[in-house]
C-alpha cells in the first residue's frame, strides 16, 4: 500500500512571499521509493496523497526583529512610531541589535521627515503596534520593552486554534501568517471512501517572518549633489548592472555565516525581482544568471514589466554540473524605450583557441589552453533609442547605443587571464565603434579591483609596462605591454562622484569613494573580502552622466546604476 516515509522542508523558517515546497518521500506498493506526487486524478493502487496547510492562530501577538528576522523583538523604537515609519522596521531583538543598527536605522528617521511611506498605514493594520503602556519605561535610546513569547508551539492549548490556509503541496505565506507557526500535513487517502488511511505525516515550521527589505537607495545628481529623481524625458536613459549571485554558488559551505533561508532561491529571487523592477532602469545588465532561472523566471517576469531579454550562457568545457545550472550574462531593455538592432556573443574560450593556434608552440598548447579556457563570456547588444536628444539639424538620425555585459574570470592568481579577457573584449568593441559612430557602455563584474591592470586598461586605455600584474604572464600573451591599449574614450561612471561640488549628498558620497581611484570603496562585501569589482564604463565623448545610485556605508550587493544623457 502507498505510504509516506518522510516529510521535510528545506528551511524551517517561512518567509512572506516565498513559496514553501516540502520534500515528501513515499513508498509505493511495489516497495520502491520516490518523491513523486500522487494526485487524486492519478491514484496508485486505489490511493492518493492529500496535502493540507494550517496556521496556528494564537491570542498572543509576536513581533519580529527588523534586523534579525528569525528572532522575536523585545524592543521598539518610539522614534519610528512617532514618524509613522512602517512598524515592522521599528522592532529589535536586543539593545545591542538596536545600537549596532543605529547608523542605518537613523536614515529612516531622516527620510521620514521629508517623505511619508505609503505602506505605513497598511503595514500598521497588518502587524499592529505595541503601545508604550507595556511594562517598563522608555529609555534614552528611544525604545520600549516588549513582552516575550515562546518561539515555538508544540501542542494546542485553550488560546490557540488551527486554521486551514492551503490544500496543495506548496504554500506561499502571506502577511496574515507573520508571527504564526504553520503546519504541513500529508495524508494517504482511499480513493473510494475518501477517508484517511493510517496517521498523517506532519511538520511544524518556525514562526513566519516578513521578508527583510534592503535600505532604500536614491539617485544622486552628479551636477550639484542633490537627491535625484528618475527622469525619463527625451534624451535620457538609465542603466543598471548587477551580479545577482548564481544559486549554484549560494551554498552554506561558501556563505556559512548566512542563515539558510536567506540563501534559498525562492527567497532571493523575489527580493531580486522586486529590487530590479523598483529601479525602473531602461537597460539592465545581470551577471551570474542561471540558465533555467533566465528561462523560467527572469525573462517571463521582466517581460510583464515591459522588458525584452537577451542571454549568453557560459561555455561549458570545464563544467561538470547540470547544463541547466550553467550561468551567464543577461541583458534586458525596455521595449518602449529601445529596440534591438544587433547582438554579438563573445566566447573567451574560442578566443583562447585562436590565440594558442597563432602564438603558442604545439608542445605548450595543452598547458596554455588549461590556463586560458575558463568559460567566461560577454554579451554585446546594439540598441536603437525610440527617443531623441538631437537638435533640428540631426532630425531623423538613428540614436544607437552599444551595451557590453560581461563577467570576467574570478580566480585571483590568474591575473594574466583577467587582463587578456578584458583586452579581448575591448578590441572587439573597437571594431564595432569603427563601423559606426556609436556610444559605448561596458558593464559587468570584472573581478578586478581599482588600480589593477584590467581596471587601468579600461579606465585610461593602457597599462604601465612596469605594472606589477604584468609579472604574471607564464604564456607570454601580454608581451609586449605596449599592445595593451585601446582607443575607446571610456570613463568609469562612478568617478563622476569626484566632481560633485556640493549639495545634500555631497559629503556622504565623498566618504564612500576612494580618493586615490575615484571608485566606490566597495561593491562586494563578504566575510572574507570587501572591495570594488563591478563597474560601468561609458564613452565620455557621446554620453554624460547625470545621476548615480547612491553608495551606502555597508551595502552588501554588487549593483550599480546611473542616469545618462
Amino acid at each position: 500500500m502507498l505510504s509516506v516515509l518522510r516529510v521535510h522542508l528545506p528551511s524551517d523558517i517561512p518567509i512572506v512571499g516565498c513559496e514553501l515546497s516540502p520534500y515528501v518521500l513515499i513508498r509505493h506498493p511495489d516497495k520502491t521509493v520516490s518523491n513523486e506526487d500522487v494526485p487524486e486524478s492519478s491514484p496508485i493502487d486505489g490511493h492518493f496523497l492529500r496535502y493540507m496547510w494550517y496556521r496556528i492562530q494564537s491570542d498572543k501577538k509576536v513581533a519580529i526583529c527588523s534586523v534579525h528576522p528569525s528572532e522575536q523583538a523585545t524592543l521598539q523604537c518610539l522614534g519610528c512610531v512617532k514618524a509613522k515609519i512602517p512598524v515592522t522596521k521599528s522592532y529589535h531583538c536586543t539593545p545591542k541589535c538596536f545600537s549596532d543598527a543605529w547608523q542605518h536605522h537613523r536614515v529612516l528617521h531622516e527620510r521620514a521627515a521629508s517623505a511619508v511611506n505609503e505602506n505605513g498605514n497598511e503595514e500598521e493594520d497588518i502587524y499592529g503596534r505595541f503601545n508604550n503602556t507595556t511594562s517598563g519605561v522608555n529609555n534614552t535610546n528611544g525604545t520600549v520593552p516588549l513582552p516575550l513569547y515562546p518561539a515555538t508551539v508544540t501542542q494546542r492549548n485553550g488560546g490557540e486554534t488551527w486554521f486551514e490556509v492551503g490544500r496543495s503541496k506548496t504554500y506561499t505565506p502571506t502577511a496574515d501568517d507573520i508571527g504564526h507557526v504553520l503546519k504541513f500535513e500529508c495524508v494517504v487517502i482511499d480513493s473510494e471512501t475518501k477517508s484517511p488511511v493510517g496517521h498523517g505525516s506532519t511538520i511544524l515550521t518556525s514562526r513566519v517572518i516578513p521578508a527583510p527589505s534592503p535600505s532604500p537607495r536614491r539617485l544622486i545628481s552628479v551636477i550639484d549633489g542633490t537627491i535625484g529623481h528618475l527622469d525619463s524625458s527625451s534624451g535620457t536613459f538609465t542603466v543598471l548592472s548587477y551580479n545577482i549571485l548564481c544559486d549554484s554558488y549560494a551554498t552554506s559551505d561558501v556563505y556559512g555565516y548566512c542563515p539558510s533561508w536567506a540563501l534559498s532561491w525562492p527567497y532571493r529571487r523575489q527580493n531580486l525581482l522586486r529590487e530590479i523592477v523598483g529601479y525602473l532602469a531602461d537597460i539592465v545588465c545581470l551577471q551570474e544568471v542561471q540558465s533555467d532561472h533566465f528561462e523560467e523566471f527572469f525573462a517571463p517576469e521582466l517581460d510583464k514589466h515591459g522588458y525584452q531579454a537577451l542571454f549568453k550562457k557560459k561555455t561549458s568545457e570545464v563544467y561538470n554540473g547540470s547544463i541547466q545550472t550553467i550561468d551567464g550574462c543577461a541583458t534586458f531593455f525596455r521595449r518602449d524605450r529601445f529596440s534591438h538592432v544587433k547582438k554579438y556573443e563573445v566566447e573567451f574560450n574560442k578566443a583562447a583557441q585562436s590565440l594558442t593556434d597563432a602564438l603558442v608552440p604545439n608542445a605548450q598548447k595543452k598547458t596554455a589552453l588549461n590556463r586560458l579556457v575558463k568559460d567566461n563570456v560577454a554579451l554585446i547588444v546594439v540598441l536603437e533609442a525610440k527617443f531623441s536628444n538631437q537638435g533640428v539639424d540631426n532630425l531623423g538620425k538613428r540614436q544607437l547605443v552599444c551595451v557590453a555585459n560581461t563577467h570576467v574570470n574570478v580566480q585571483h592568481e590568474l591575473k594574466d587571464v583577467k587582463l587578456w579577457q578584458v583586452h579581448t573584449l575591448l578590441k572587439g568593441l573597437e571594431k564595432i565603434a569603427a563601423s559606426a559612430d556609436i556610444p559605448m557602455l561596458v558593464c559587468g563584474d570584472f573581478n578586478s579591483v581599482p588600480g589593477s591592470a584590467p581596471h587601468a586598461l579600461l579606465a585610461i586605455g593602457k597599462v604601465d609596462p612596469m605594472h606589477q600584474d604584468l609579472a604574471v604572464d607564464p604564456l607570454g600573451i601580454l608581451r609586449p605591454a605596449t599592445k595593451l591599449t585601446h582607443t575607446l574614450p571610456l570613463v568609469s561612471a562612478y568617478s563622476s562622484f569626484a566632481r560633485i561640488g556640493g549639495g545634500l549628498g555631497y559629503e556622504q558620497q565623498k566618504r564612500r569613494v576612494d580618493p586615490n581611484t575615484n571608485e566606490p570603496l566597495f561593491t562586494n562585501c563578504t566575510r572574507d573580502f570587501i572591495g570594488t569589482l563591478d563597474y560601468i564604463f561609458y564613452s565620455a565623448d557621446t554620453l554624460t552622466v547625470e545621476s548615480l545610485l547612491e553608495l551606502l556605508d555597508e551595502d552588501t550587493s554588487n549593483k550599480k546604476m546611473m542616469h545618462f544623457r
